[in-house]
């Protein structure tokens, strides 16, 4: 400390008030240990939260690409673009595991810094309080002990000579006016004089003692400030030790939250970036066009002998791999049974059909059905209705059997899709629907589920 006495003495009144030196002006000091381990638990407190934010982003990260995964790989996208689309949830995922690292930064290593920094600076007391806390408030009070018994005289010597001059004015003032009033005789007017003489006396003993404690208060005053300033540089080599670990502690949260100083970080976004380059329009464009388009292989009708064995062979359902349903495997299904993105049915078929008049292809589905070939005979709907209700219905529309019909299956048979059923030859199940022009007929198992079967695989019971 730089600061001397004749500093300290010189400063006016108002600047001292507050002043370190001042009596018990020292526990500021002390209470910043009290602060100091409160600071800790705040700093802990800080970075919970932000874990919990942390591990929050990263949880909704996670959900948010499990979701659009699912509803983009169900969806009508296709080839590298949808690649590169997917790549997005990739980068989620990947970023969502990043952000869940921080957490675990922030909590397995940072709190737990803190905290075991806090019980090694800081050691509670049984009666309350901290060690470090308790033996400065001692340091500081055994300083100042000395100092503030000759303030405390000194000031009672100031108080002493004060009075002292007061009462000497007083008696001045008695006198001056004894002297020009006629009633006041000769004697009192030696007695008011004798008076001031005696109270000039005391004051100016007074002032003798006023300085004569000043000066020993003044003696003692370097004193003083040597012993403060050591008991106050203790307390400053524990905050440097607290402030250069909270500067230490910092440095390592900006570490775990600076997420572009992490290698995977950027091999992340480096990923997503090379996939979406790689997204190559020609080669989607052909994919579609030999899977949906003019490059598909077509059996082209052509004369066929009968063949007893053909006739009692099951329908197969023609898929291409990876490619969405066919129209001949596009069921109408209950609503609920599809989900959509973006408005777009996740397994909408894509109609086959086509006709010489002209007309959106959004309704050829619409009017056939969205089953069968418009040039098909639909003569095997609605087997058992009568005639003039069957014209009432659109082609290629299922009928409903005047009444469930009991069926026993011949052939075990095992859903592909959501909406067929499942089940064993030999079970028993409840034929609601005739068969559609695709051989499909809708029934119900005995356990409730409703769905479609191929018509062949029964018999009637």
């Amino acid at each position: 400390m730089s600061v001397t006495y004749d500093e300290c003495a010189g400063a006016g009144a108002d600047d001292t008030m507050d002043s370190f030196w001042e009596v018990g002006n020292y526990k500021r000091a002390v209470k910043r240990f009290d602060d100091g381990h409160r600071l800790c638990n705040d700093l802990m407190g800080c970075l919970q939260e932000r874990a919990k934010i942390e591990k929050a982003y990263g949880d909704q990260l996670t959900g948010w690409s499990k979701r659009w995964r699912q509803l983009i790989e169900k969806g009508p996208q296709y080839g590298s673009v949808e690649r590169a689309w997917l790549g997005v949830m990739t980068e989620a995922e990947k970023v969502s595991e990043l952000h869940q690292e921080v957490k675990n930064g922030l909590m397995n290593e940072d709190v737990e810094k803190v905290k075991n920094w806090q019980k090694e600076a800081y050691h509670k007391q049984m009666i309350g309080g901290f060690k470090e806390a308790k033996e400065a408030d001692e340091g500081f009070k055994k300083a100042q002990k000395p100092w503030a018994k000759k303030l405390k005289e000194m000031e009672a010597a100031k108080k002493t000579y004060h009075l002292a001059c007061k009462e000497e004015k007083m008696a001045a003032t008695r006198e001056a006016h004894g002297k020009t009033e006629a009633s006041v005789t000769t004697d009192q007017q030696k007695k008011l004089h004798e008076k001031v003489d005696k109270c000039k006396h005391d004051t100016q003993k007074a002032k003798e003692k006023y300085e004569k404690s000043l000066d020993e208060l003044g003696k003692c005053t370097p004193q003083y400030m040597e012993s403060m300033e050591q008991v106050f540089d203790q307390c400053q080599q524990h905050e440097v030790k607290r402030l250069a670990f909270l500067k230490e502690a910092l440095l390592d949260i900006k570490r775990h939250l600076n997420l572009t100083e992490n290698q995977s970080y950027a091999t992340v976004y480096r990923e997503l970036e090379r996939t979406i380059l790689g997204a190559n329009t020609q080669e989607d464009l052909k994919w579609f066009s030999n899977n949906h388009g003019p490059e598909m292989h077509m059996n082209w009708p052509a004369f066929e002998e009968y063949n007893p064995d053909a006739a009692n062979a099951p329908p197969k359902k023609k898929k291409p791999d990876g490619a969405p349903p066919t129209p001949s495997t596009d069921h109408v299904a209950p609503p609920g049974d599809r989900s959509s993105v973006s408005s777009y049915d996740k397994n909408q078929a894509y109609s086959t059909e086509w006709s010489d008049d002209e007309q959106p292809a959004g309704n050829l589905d619409n009017e056939n059905g969205g089953n069968g070939n418009s040039f098909e005979d639909d003569s095997s709907a609605g087997k058992g209705v009568p005639a003039g209700v069957l014209a009432a219905v659109p082609a290629g529309v299922p009928v409903a059997a005047p009444a469930g019909v009991r069926v026993r299956a011949l052939y075990d048979y095992d859903g592909q899709e959501q909406d067929e059923l499942t089940f064993q030859a030999g079970d028993e199940l409840t034929k609601t629907e005739d068969e559609d022009d695709q051989g499909w007929c809708r029934g119900r198992l005995d356990t409730g589920k409703e769905g479609l079967y191929p018509a062949n695989y029964v018999e009637p019971i």
